[in-house]
């Protein structure tokens, strides 16, 4: 049993560590590695490039720049539509996923397919996701300008109208810039190739970082 002098000695040892700055600082720990879903189609999957160019990786490398820890996974068919996406949502964001990148759409506008059909399986993936607590990054895609008239507008406001409703980080068009531009595009004109791809991985980064960082769900 200590003496009376040793419970002095440790009383006054532990008033003086008390007092020393940072003497008894909790360890600093490391920034959680979020776990990010890209659920699209071939651009998701990185068709014609090496996984290392591939969008997943490029998306988890500029979080990684901006001070956000993640790992990105492609969850992307080549040729799926925005009705296949919504088939195979649970697969594509497994449990334990903090957010999914909702980047379909591409091959909906090359078939011609009805408004209301994207906007309904649209909703039906936000809705699904945010209710098992699934952070959503909406990417849009928009119809290129020959195509404008009614029904381009009606695909264009799919993408926003489901965004404004659920209140998810919107990106109106991932693809600005790099759709129909040959330098950012490989040999077929519709695939983007690794310069493509670096710029929209930098478009998405900051709305996935923030809507990481801060829970933020409404659109913008």
């Amino acid at each position: 049993m200590p003496s009376r002098l040793t419970r002095r000695g440790l009383l006054a040892l532990a008033a003086a560590s008390a007092a020393a700055p940072g003497a008894l600082a909790a360890p600093v720990r490391p920034a959680p590695i979020r776990r990010v879903s890209i659920l699209g189609d071939s651009i998701a999957v990185g068709f014609g490039l090496p996984a290392g160019q591939a969008l997943p990786a490029r998306l988890q490398a500029e979080l990684a720049r901006l001070g956000v820890p993640a790992r990105v996974t492609p969850a992307g068919r080549v040729g799926d539509t925005t009705a296949g996406g919504l088939r195979r949502l649970d697969r594509a964001a497994p449990a334990g996923t903090d957010l999914v990148v909702v980047a379909l759409g591409g091959n909906d506008l090359l078939l011609g397919a009805e408004p209301r059909e994207v906007r309904a399986n649209l909703d039906a993936i936000v809705r699904r996701l945010k209710a098992r607590g699934v952070r959503v990054v909406l990417a849009g895609v928009r119809a290129p300008p020959l195509l404008s008239g009614a029904w381009a507008s009606a695909f264009d406001e799919a993408f926003a109208s489901v965004a404004r409703t659920h209140r998810v980080t919107f990106v109106p068009d991932m693809l600005a810039g790099v759709a129909l531009n040959p330098r950012l595009n490989q040999r077929d004109g519709i695939h983007p190739n690794a310069a493509g791809v670096e710029v929209i991985a930098r478009r998405l980064a900051p709305s996935v970082a923030k809507a990481l960082m801060t829970g933020r769900t409404a659109a913008g």
